[in-house]
């Protein structure tokens, strides 16, 4: 497990200005912001939060049944959040929760009413403007009973900027009957780290689906959300794709933990190195029957790199099914083959296949960001990264 070293970074006084319209934003900003998933053109979101460095500069709300805050905000409103702040991620769990805790930048509260189905999906972006800046935020989102809502969460530098460091918290609480689609896109940057750290729980009937799509170079991530299912009928999934390119090191996974009956969970990650480091973990627990569980780990390394695939699964009761399937290697010459026999030559088969292996179609994403990803991976096939 890698170490970022904070004394390498400014974790103070680097604020930044309130911007009352995304529009203001230079060019080069606002593409940034689009490929982590985050559009400046507001008639498309419900809400909208923006973080830049260690200030919230943008907050609105389109929709009287999403409340989004600034974090601090919501602590003063809330007489410090006592049932959720701080409950599902432990603050002395390491270095950077420790900082995270002690030094609190800002991060948002979202809070979705009961009972609304919010149609336009909630966006939040955490942006690292300056050089090496280093930013702590804690995000709490809250989905009421029978509430059901897409949050399009970007992480991103802003253009030109090379170091910093981000260390991040999430808690996630669905109430019963209550759905919650997470969508995470990373846009980092070949010299910055990255330590979030996320857990959250899953009432009855709940249902909490995340998806999180990292295709551009970090120095050093290290994630593994945590979801407790702790009501009966309650589901998790977690789709994943990921690709490290040379220098990156991704220390990263999902762990789901079944605690009533009738709970389902699948976790499904695609990595691909292009000469990084992939440590690919994943787990579930399983003490309550009957309960499903459902992980798989698929690895392709493409002109170098490591890909570890270390899955885990834990029952404690009898009859209780749970499965895993992990593969680490490279694309099969007979697929290859078998396409250029229909006129592909070996270039354009090898990107088919990769195409197909990253393709997010299963993730749900709204039109707008499944075209930004496809394009992404485009330029990812057209690089000399693959």
């Amino acid at each position: 497990m890698s170490k970022v070293d904070l004394k390498d970074f400014n974790f103070d006084g680097v604020s930044q200005a309130a911007i009352a319209d995304l529009n203001e934003l230079s060019q080069e900003d606002k593409d940034q912001l689009l490929m982590a998933g985050v559009v400046t053109d507001l008639s498309t979101r419900s809400a909208t939060f923006l973080q830049m460095d260690q200030s919230s500069v943008h907050c609105q709300s389109k929709d009287d049944n999403v409340e989004i805050m600034d974090i601090k905000d919501a602590l003063k409103k809330y007489d410090g959040l006592k049932e959720y702040f701080w409950t599902q991620v432990d603050p002395d769990k390491d270095e950077y929760t420790r900082e995270a805790h002690d030094n609190l930048h800002g991060g948002y509260f979202i809070r979705v009413k009961a009972g609304a189905k919010i149609k336009d999906p909630i966006q939040s972006c955490l942006m690292l403007k300056s050089e090496q800046v280093g930013q702590n935020v804690h995000n709490i989102v809250i989905i009421e009973e029978g509430a059901e809502a897409h949050i399009i969460t970007g992480c991103s530098v802003a253009h030109g900027t090379k170091a910093g460091a981000h260390l991040g918290i999430s808690e996630f609480f669905v109430k019963k009957n209550a759905s919650l689609t997470f969508t995470m896109v990373h846009n980092w940057s070949d010299s910055v780290a990255v330590r979030p750290r996320s857990a959250g729980v899953v009432e009855e009937g709940g249902k909490f689906l995340s998806n999180y799509v990292l295709l551009k170079p970090v120095k050093d991530l290290q994630m593994y959300p945590s979801i407790e299912l702790n009501g009966s009928d309650s589901v998790a999934r977690f789709n994943s794709v990921v690709v490290a390119t040379e220098g990156s090191l991704l220390d990263m996974g999902n762990r789901v933990i079944m605690n009533a009956p009738n709970t389902r969970c699948e976790i499904i990650a695609r990595t691909i190195s292009s000469g990084g480091t992939i440590i690919n973990r994943g787990h579930i627990a399983a003490h309550h029957v009957p309960s499903k569980g459902h992980l798989e780990c698929q690895g392709l390394i493409l002109g170098g790199g490591r890909i570890w695939a270390i899955p885990e699964l834990d029952g404690t009761e009898e009859g209780v099914e749970l499965s895993h399937e992990a593969s680490v290697g490279k694309i099969a010459q007979e697929e290859i083959e078998y396409l250029m026999a229909r006129g592909l030559d070996e270039d354009e088969a090898t990107s088919t296949i990769v195409r197909g292996f990253l393709n997010t179609d299963i993730m749900g994403l709204p039109e707008r960001l499944q075209k930004e990803i496809d394009k992404q991976i485009e330029e990812l096939q057209s690089s000399d990264a693959m």
